[in-house]
C-alpha cells in the first residue's frame, strides 16, 4: 500500500490483527527483511511494515537525513490514527526510532532497537572504512548519509520517556560502548548483547528476533 506523507510517497505493508507494531529496516534495505518476523508478530499484533524514503517502492528524496524518516513516521502513525504503536527498527531504522522517540515522547508505547548508533564515528573503523570507499566509488547518497549522520545527544536520549529495549550483535558493527550509552542514556532502557551474532544475523530473515520481542512486550504489559 501506498501513503503520501511529509512530501513523499512511503510504501508499506500491513498485516494481522491486534495492537499496533511499526518495522522499519536498515540501510539499503526493504521491508521483505521481516518477513519471517512480520509471519510470527501478525498472529497477535496488526503489523506495519515500511519502505523508508530512498528505499524499496518508496519515493527517492533529493537528499537523506535521519530526522526526515522519524518525520515521515511520525506523519504515518498521524494518518492511521494508530494509537501508542509498538515502534522497532533495525540499524538506521533503530536511529529513526531514537529521533522519533525523543522528539514526540507520547507517540510510542515502547520502542525497541538494534544495531542502532548515536554518531559516525560509533560505527567500527574497518566498516566505517568500507562506507569511504563505496562513495568515493558510488556517490551513493545513502552511504553519505551514514558518513555523515547522525548526531544523537545525551539530552535526546533523556527525553525517550517510553521502556525501550536496545539490541545489539555480540560481532556488530557498532561498538559495544556506543550500543551501552544509548541504554545508559534512556531513562527505562533494558540492553541485551545477543551472544555470537552479527550485525543483522538475528534480524533479516530470522525467527531469533520475535521471541526476544515477545518476552519484552509481555513484561513490559505487567508493569
Amino acid at each position: 500500500m501506498y501513503i503520501q506523507l511529509n512530501g513523499q510517497i512511503i510504501y508499506y505493508e500491513k498485516a494481522g490483527e491486534g495492537s499496533p507494531v511499526i518495522l522499519v529496516h536498515g540501510n539499503g534495505e526493504t521491508h521483505e527483511i521481516f518477513d519471517v518476523l512480520v509471519h510470527d508478530l501478525s498472529r497477535t499484533h496488526t503489523v506495519y511494515a515500511l519502505d523508508t524514503r530512498g528505499h524499496g517502492l518508496s519515493a527517492t528524496p533529493k537528499e537523506f537525513h535521519y530526522a526526515d524518516m522519524a518525520e515521515d513516521v511520525s506523519e504515518f502513525i498521524r494518518a492511521l490514527s494508530l494509537e501508542a504503536p509498538v515502534f522497532y527498527g533495525f540499524s538506521d531504522g533503530g536511529i529513526t526510532g531514537l529521533l522519533l522517540a525523543a522528539k514526540y515522547p507520547r507517540i510510542l508505547s515502547a520502542l525497541i532497537i538494534s544495531g542502532a548508533n548515536l554518531r559516525p564515528k560509533d560505527l567500527k573503523r574497518k566498516f566505517l572504512r568500507a562506507v569511504r570507499k563505496n562513495y568515493r566509488k558510488t556517490k551513493n547518497p545513502l552511504s553519505l548519509l551514514m558518513l555523515k549522520e547522525p548526531a544523537i545527544c545525551e539530552k535526546d536520549l533523556a527525553s525517550i520517556t517510553v521502556p525501550t529495549l536496545v539490541l545489539a550483535g555480540q560481532k556488530d558493527i557498532v561498538k559495544k560502548s556506543a550500543t551501552k550509552k544509548i541504554a545508559n542514556g534512556i531513562p527505562n532502557a533494558t540492553l541485551r548483547i545477543l551472544p555470537d551474532e552479527t550485525h543483522g544475523s538475528y534480524v533479516e530473515h530470522s525467527r531469533k528476533l520475535y521471541p526476544i520481542m515477545k518476552d519484552f512486550l509481555k513484561q513490559i504489559s505487567k508493569e
